[in-house]
């Protein structure tokens, strides 16, 4: 979500003072209104990366979709697909919402529906789509756990209490700092068209509070709860991954363990 432009306390993006140290790439690149598109991110990341190497510098992709990060460093392949079942399963999406969608996704795909959220209903269409045109379930679009890049991928390892914690404080920091306000500006830029960045955590939670269907407190509180549940997502889809490297994130590294994860023995 943070390539989308002006969405920045939602998304914790670093402010451009903040960005000076080092170069940063891909951020602020949509306009709200533009569809998320994991191959046209696939294409934009491959490219800054060989820029970066060309430069003979160390690119670091720091990311919590487990999909982009995939898509950039492995041999990930997108399937084609049909306006018209496009249309059809977004037309369903908008009369009976994603719960419905998704129970289908589950009999269709388990591995699929697992892991994508039951409220992330474009990711949904798009499985269903795929299983649809394919004849074989969305999840073996996925490719073997192998890159195309040299790569070293670390994980942060926290306790589930210590980041549910810091959850509720960073929800309760986006707010205090004027995600409302942020979400009223951004309406004015067409977000409520936005099919991905009107369903992003915070904004979607934001939209119903500004709509009158939730109190301020309810509209957090969600926030909090399907944050949470994001991130018991994101933590099971990189678990899967033998290829990360977990490193605890409540306290220092030793140089020594911290090389052996960017270089592991052969």
């Amino acid at each position: 979500m943070q390539l989308y432009r002006d969405m920045d306390i939602g998304t914790g993006k670093l402010t451009v003072s903040e960005r000076f140290a080092v170069p940063h790439h891909l951020l602020d690149i949509w306009d709200v209104t533009e569809p998320a598109s994991v191959s046209e991110y696939q294409k934009l990341a491959r490219a800054a990366i060989a820029g970066i190497v060309g430069r003979g510098k160390i690119p670091i992709l720091v990311g919590g979709s487990g999909l982009y990060v995939r898509a950039v460093i492995d041999n990930l392949e997108f399937p084609g697909t049909d306006p018209a079942v496009r249309a059809r399963l977004e037309r369903e999406l908008a009369q009976a919402g994603p719960t419905g969608l998704h129970a289908r996704l589950a009999v269709a795909d388990p591995a699929a529906a697992a892991a994508i959220l039951a409220t992330n209903g474009r990711r949904i269409v798009r499985a269903l789509e795929v299983i649809e045109l394919s004849g074989r379930p969305f999840s073996a679009t996925l490719p073997d756990y192998r890159s195309v890049l040299p790569t070293a991928q670390l994980g942060l390892d926290i306790p589930r209490p210590v980041l549910d914690a810091r959850i509720e404080a960073r929800v309760r920091q986006m707010w205090q700092a004027g995600l409302v306000e942020e979400v009223r500006a951004l309406i004015g830029a067409g977000l409520r068209d936005g099919r991905t960045a009107s369903r992003a955590l915070g904004y979607a939670q934001a939209l119903r509070f500004i709509d009158g269907e939730w109190t301020a407190e309810q509209a957090e509180q969600e926030t909090v709860v399907a944050t949470k549940r994001f991130a018991r997502r994101q933590e099971s889809w990189f678990r899967r991954d033998p290829r990360v490297r977990w490193l605890p994130a409540t306290e220092p590294v030793p140089t020594d363990v911290a090389l052996e994860a960017l270089f592991p023995p052969h």
